[in-house]
């Protein structure tokens, strides 16, 4: 399949919520410089709310990138996103509730803030300067005509991505193929598939993902993160060598970690 497909790594945030997992600011610099080093397309770097400390490792780590994008990770409200502004990251990645179990029961709010909000957040970032993406978090739960509608939004916002995310980890390779090809079919808009291995499937579900139009997969170095972890990258890069045109191939096969 003569396609392009780049990798965001979230070894650094997703990957640092598996559990008995904490680094220590120069162990994420030194991660970071080896998927530099690796020219993974983006690394998302972590989230600058969480404080001083972490604004500091990503200053640092943006400071330190010669190939690779290097985004943050922020929640809905301006304050997040004033937070990676101190970072001067390459992306700022939006998360925003899209299923009504997220929305009604967890924020106690409804679909009318989140439209709202959303505008008023990608108005900021992006009158700043900054390129911005838009995580659907918890998509696979959500109703598909909703996250038409919030794509074709973001596409009058000129915001061309968004991030498909298995939140809860419940997906398989045809609800992937499903939901991936109806809403790139719907709105041209591109797509990041965000897996996760409660099933033992992360990196099936990330293949059909690519397979079905999504033109970014997110990744973690041996597959950590929350619960039984994300996609992994090496195996992701192995069992797709051949088939999509520029997934670069790691130059050091064993396990990071």
């Amino acid at each position: 399949m003569n396609r392009e497909v780049y990798i965001v790594d979230t070894t650094l945030r997703d990957g640092e919520q598996a559990a008995g997992k904490a680094f220590s600011i120069e162990k994420k610099v030194e991660i970071a410089k080896y998927l530099d080093l690796n020219g993974i397309y983006q690394i998302e770097s972590g989230t600058p709310a969480m404080g001083s400390l972490e604004k500091d490792c990503i200053i640092e780590i943006v400071a330190e990138m010669e190939n690779s994008f290097v985004s943050t990770w922020n929640r809905l409200n301006k304050k997040d996103i004033e937070h990676s502004m101190d970072c001067k990251p390459d992306i700022i990645h939006i998360s925003v509730p899209t299923s009504e179990i997220q929305i009604y029961s967890n924020l106690k709010k409804d679909k009318g803030w989140i439209e709202s909000n959303l505008k008023e957040c990608v108005y900021y970032a992006k009158d700043k300067g900054y390129e911005v993406t838009i995580g659907f978090e918890d998509a696979s739960r959500a109703d598909i005509n909703y996250l038409i509608q919030l794509s074709n939004i973001l596409l009058k916002l000129d915001v061309h991505r968004v991030r498909y995310a298995d939140t809860v980890g419940i997906l398989s390779p045809s609800t992937t193929k499903t939901a991936i090809t109806t809403l790139i079919k719907n709105t041209g808009i591109e797509v990041e598939i965000h897996a996760h291995n409660d099933f033992g499937m992360a990196t099936a579900i990330s293949i059909e993902g690519v397979k079905s139009g999504a033109k970014y997969v997110n990744c973690t170095l041996d597959g950590i993160g929350e619960r039984a972890g994300n996609c992994n990258m090496q195996e992701f890069i192995k069992s797709t060598e051949g088939i999509f045109e520029n997934v670069r191939t790691l130059r050091d096969r064993a396990k990071y970690f």
